[in-house]
């Protein structure tokens, strides 16, 4: 039962996943060796051998595109780049289409709870990246979070000497709710975000 063990311990690391759903998954695995045992073990071998993040702005590439289609682009805005938490939320903001310019993952956010600090993050890169690419606007797309706000909070602190301008995406409603689902917080700042209509 070891291996058992190890599997479950494994599958409980990823983001969002329990002791017990972990626990389900590896029973689901192990009673279907052949199928999505076999297709899993296959996909996660391939993507250790053709994947990894972009060693410029942290997003998923292959390892043969070193920097990234995103840092590489020459139709993309040179001059604005969007700080995130995580390569996944590179992903969304491309989903979106609202954004053109360049990204840098921080891989992570302050976390003292989990003892994570700035070291674990991605800002020397950071501060080199403002001061070789020459950015001139620097959006936080950090999460709304008290961990994300002081993330965001940190590195306002770490730009204040730089030459950019530094903003913070918008917070408020969702598209398609109401008020009457949005929680306290979220509509305290949806009101003092308001815009000129």
């Amino acid at each position: 039962m070891e291996a058992f063990e190890k599997l479950v311990a494994s599958l409980a690391r990823l983001p969002g996943v329990g002791r017990r759903s972990a626990e389900r998954m590896a029973t689901r695995l192990v009673r279907d060796p052949d199928g999505i045992l076999a297709g899993l073990a296959m996909s996660l071998e391939q993507a250790r051998s053709n994947l990894c993040c972009c060693s410029k702005c942290g997003s998923i590439t292959s390892v043969d595109q070193q920097p990234c289609q995103l840092c590489t682009s020459p139709r993309r805005d040179t001059h604005v780049v969007c700080i995130v938490e995580d390569p996944n939320d590179i992903a969304l903001i491309e989903k979106s289409g609202g954004f053109r310019g360049r990204y840098h993952a921080l891989m992570g956010k302050l976390s003292p709870m989990r003892g994570e600090g700035a070291r674990n993050l991605r800002l020397s890169s950071l501060l080199e990246r403002i001061d070789a690419e020459g950015f001139t606007e620097v959006i936080l797309a950090t999460s709304t979070d008290v961990e994300g706000d002081a993330t965001a909070s940190f590195i306002a602190d770490l730009l204040k000497d730089k030459n950019v301008k530094l903003s913070r995406l918008a917070f408020g409603l969702p598209a398609s709710s109401g008020i009457a689902y949005s929680d306290p917080v979220t509509l305290q700042r949806a009101i003092d975000g308001r815009q000129a209509f």
